[in-house]
């Protein structure tokens, strides 16, 4: 797999001070980079019989889709609230720098799919976690979550800890 670190841009104090935000849209304009991540998401998964791959708005579209077309399943976006023209499941959570909503269309998930949860970045867990809980709300089975990049000192993990949680990346200092 290609060297993440060369490829993935660092931006200080965004989206305010003391946030170091780590920038995939550099990984998404090299086309290599693209594949390598993507065939690093799915290498180990194509046969844990993954009917549906979500993705957490926005960031989490890209690689969420790649990986639903290279899985054969279907994809479900899960958006930040009234982003969603039908009837949704709603759930809060906390940021490291605030608070926010996120949706599921409440039809998105048949009751015993197996789902492949994927954003881009595992901080302080508080996204994945509500992400997670709007898809056992709509019956969903929960068979892997994936990362591109993980911040270890902010313990994302202890919030999924009862899932299985991959990460191609570590960046130290948030």
């Amino acid at each position: 797999m290609i060297d993440l670190h060369s490829v993935i841009r660092t931006i200080p104090d965004f989206p305010k001070k003391g946030i170091m935000f780590r920038d995939i849209t550099t990984l998404f304009k090299d086309y290599r980079a693209l594949s390598s991540v993507a065939d690093a998401l799915t290498s180990e998964i194509t046969d844990m019989g993954i009917n549906k791959v979500a993705g957490i708005d926005a960031r989490g579209f890209v690689f969420g889709g790649m990986m639903a077309q290279a899985l054969q399943a279907g994809f479900v976006p899960i958006r930040k609230k009234g982003k969603l023209p039908s009837d949704v499941y709603s759930e809060t959570y906390d940021l490291e720098y605030g608070t926010d909503c996120l949706e599921i269309h409440k039809d998105a998930i048949i009751e015993g799919e197996k789902v492949l949860l994927h954003d881009d970045l595992l901080a302080t867990g508080g996204t994945a976690a509500a992400a997670a809980r709007l898809i056992e709300q709509c019956g969903g089975e929960i068979v892997r979550i994936s990362f591109i990049i993980e911040l270890p000192e902010l313990n994302g993990r202890q919030k999924l800890e009862k899932y299985d949680v991959r990460s191609l990346i570590s960046f130290e200092g948030g």
